[in-house]
C-alpha cells in the first residue's frame, strides 16, 4: 500500500459538529447581546480556526474587546457542550478499525480547540486514533503545515507515505502546504462543485471509497 497515515480533518469529515458549534456560539452571542447565526452561516464561517468564527458571527460594529468576550464565552460554553448533539458519520469508526487492522496508522489535524478534539478523540473514538492535535498556542493552525508536520514526526511518517483527508478548502491548502496528497469527502460543511473549483482532485462520496483511495 501506498499510505501508511492518514491524516483526518475532524469536523465535517469524521463528526458531525455543527449543530454544538451554533449552540454554543448563540449562547456566546446572546451573552453579550448580539444577534444569533445560524447553522447556514457557520456552514461557510467553520474551518478556519475558532476566533475567525466568532469574527464572522459577530456584527462588522463589534469591538475588539466584544470579539474577545465572545470568543472566551464561547470556549467556556462549548467545553461543556461539545458533544451534545455531536455523532460520528455512519461506517466511520468502522474504516478508522479497517485501517488500523491494515497496519495504517490514523490521526487527526483540526482547527477545532485541541480541548474539543481530545475530548471527542475519547468519547467517539478512545484507542483508534495513533495521534491527534487541535489548535492551541504555540503552533500554527491550519493551513500552515505545523500541526500535520507535528504528527508525522510523531509518528515517525514521512510526508509521502501519508495522505490528508477533509472536507473543505483549507484542507486543500494544508495538504498542499504540507507536501501531501489530499482526498476530500462530500459529507461535509462544503458544496462539492465549490471544491472542485478551489483545486480538490479527489473527491468521495462514501466511506467505501475513501477506503480504496486510502488503500488502493
Amino acid at each position: 500500500m501506498k499510505y501508511k497515515l492518514a491524516v483526518f480533518d475532524m469536523d465535517g469529515t469524521i463528526l458531525y459538529t455543527l449543530q454544538d458549534i451554533v449552540d454554543s456560539m448563540n449562547r456566546a452571542l446572546r451573552k453579550n447581546n448580539l444577534p444569533e447565526t445560524t447553522l447556514k452561516d457557520m456552514r461557510v464561517y467553520i474551518g478556519n480556526g475558532i476566533m475567525n468564527e466568532v469574527r464572522r458571527s459577530v456584527p462588522e460594529s463589534a469591538s475588539e474587546e466584544t470579539i474577545q468576550k465572545v470568543f472566551r464565552d464561547f470556549n467556556e460554553d462549548y467545553a461543556k457542550h461539545c458533544s451534545d448533539t455531536t455523532k460520528p458519520y455512519e461506517g466511520i469508526s468502522e474504516l478508522l478499525k479497517d485501517l488500523r487492522n491494515m497496519g495504517i496508522l490514523t490521526a487527526v489535524v483540526s482547527n477545532k480547540g485541541d480541548y474539543a478534539v481530545q475530548e471527542l478523540m475519547k468519547q467517539y473514538f478512545e484507542g483508534i486514533f495513533d495521534a491527534g492535535v487541535g489548535e492551541k498556542e504555540g503552533i500554527e493552525r491550519k493551513p500552515a503545515p505545523d500541526t500535520v508536520y507535528a504528527v508525522l514526526d510523531a509518528l515517525k511518517i514521512d510526508k509521502d507515505e501519508a495522505v490528508y483527508i477533509g472536507d473543505s478548502e483549507v484542507d486543500i491548502d494544508t495538504a498542499k502546504n504540507a507536501g501531501m496528497d489530499c482526498i476530500l469527502v462530500s459529507w461535509g460543511y462544503r458544496d462539492k462543485p465549490d471544491m472542485y473549483a478551489k483545486g480538490a482532485s479527489r473527491i468521495v462520496d462514501t466511506m467505501d471509497e475513501l477506503k480504496e483511495e486510502i488503500t488502493k
